[in-house]
């Protein structure tokens, strides 16, 4: 994928939640709510301090991460919907 996020923003796929319940009850697309977990694919280079100097994004990609359910932008690039969010919204890594 040709497409490298800007300052502090990141490029998330959401991870596809289960069909089931615990129980055994299928769950419809329409019922279903949109996956709070994702996989960073690509990272910009960072935010700047006011003094100009560079601060590292603490992610990288590969990434399993958590967010908040609101957070981002949704844009589908080469077919696949993904998410543009600021590495703030992440709320952290899954080891």
């Amino acid at each position: 994928m040709a497409f490298k996020p800007l300052h502090d923003r990141v490029l998330v796929r959401r991870v596809e939640s289960d069909e089931k319940t615990k129980g055994g009850l299928i769950i419809p697309d329409t019922a279903k709510e949109k996956p709070a977990e994702g996989e960073i694919v690509s990272v910009g280079e960072g935010a700047r301090k006011d003094s100009g100097e560079l601060i590292a994004p603490a992610v990288k990609a590969g990434d399993k991460v958590l967010f908040g359910k609101w957070s981002g932008t949704e844009v589908t690039l080469d077919g696949e919907e993904l998410l543009i969010m600021k590495e703030s919204d992440i709320l952290g890594i899954i080891g």
